[in-house]
């Protein structure tokens, strides 16, 4: 019989992810939240909803979180009608959500002293690919946590990578996102440059599509840009990805570790952040850089 699922964030990434879970036969119960329209659909769907975490995890075997950080994940398990309070021996808990290290191993110490499991599960790709079952996850759990989520991630991720015991997927995560968001900041810059010093724009993303310098960060934020001036290629707001390179800044501090890199990149998605782009997606860098130099984009 099909674990029953308690599912906690069906937002942008979550409702495909619930979805997916349905389809593939899982009980599904989901937490009310005031924008009922991914709620609805689920529930016409097939899934059930509770109103509070407690109550979610009082009709699980398993509970997945995907939310947006570690205050989140503090607030849900041990808030007011946290799901901490209905954990019981055997269950587990799911943890999806870019959140810190710390906060891992903290829920999990607190889960393991009422016979209960963790694993902490961050995502990569986008919405788009969690609708169509396809996410990636870096998975940091006990083996056999592991190998008792694995079915579960399954129904929504194409690729599953056990990274070891818990803590490890958030590291993994993190590491990723400065990578990746490295990768925007360098894009930005290198876009203004170029419109700054008359480097025609189009013939330049063709050198870098035909080189070493290509990525697929690159492939998702430039041609938009250049096509119709849209920046949500990389459909990923500034304020997280700020929020996971504060993360991970902590996480190497305490290391410690010399890591100029995390420091410059989080300057720029901040200085987006600032200067008119509050609600932006990381794509908005490369308008913030320009902006900021005054310098019109152009194509």
């Amino acid at each position: 019989m099909a674990k029953k699922i308690g599912f906690v964030g069906v937002g942008l990434m979550g409702h495909g992810m619930a979805k997916n879970l349905l389809a593939k036969g899982f009980p599904v119960t989901v937490m009310a939240h005031r924008n009922r329209k991914p709620i609805e659909d689920l529930l016409a769907q097939g899934a059930s909803e509770a109103k509070t975490p407690r109550a979610i995890a009082g009709a699980s075997d398993l509970v997945i979180l995907c939310v947006t950080g570690a205050p989140q994940v503090e607030q849900v398990v041990y808030g007011e009608n946290g799901i901490l309070g209905a954990f019981k021996k055997g269950m587990i808990l799911l943890d999806c959500s870019t959140s810190e290290p710390a906060m891992s191993e903290r829920v999990a110490n607190d889960l393991a002293a009422l016979g209960a499991s963790y694993a902490d599960a961050p995502l990569a790709r986008s919405p788009k690919d969690a609708e169509a079952g396809k996410l990636n996850t870096m998975v940091g759990a006990d083996e056999q946590t592991f190998a008792d989520v694995r079915p579960v991630l399954e129904a929504f991720c194409e690729n599953i990578f056990y990274m070891g015991g818990v803590g490890s997927g958030a590291r993994t995560k993190l590491i990723y996102n400065l990578i990746t968001m490295g990768h925007a900041a360098l894009i930005a810059e290198a876009m203004c440059a170029c419109a700054a010093t008359g480097v025609d724009l189009g013939k330049f993303a063709k050198v870098v599509g035909s080189g070493g310098a290509n990525s697929g960060i690159f492939q998702l934020i430039v041609p938009k840009i250049l096509e119709s001036g849209d920046f949500s290629g990389l459909n990923f707001t500034l304020a997280n990805a700020a929020k996971d390179l504060r993360y991970y800044n902590r996480m190497v501090a305490d290391v410690p570790l010399t890591a100029p890199m995390g420091p410059a990149v989080l300057n720029s998605l901040v200085s987006a952040l600032n200067s008119g782009y509050s609600d932006g997606l990381v794509g908005h860098m490369v308008a913030s850089h320009c902006k900021q130099n005054g310098v019109e984009l152009g194509k």
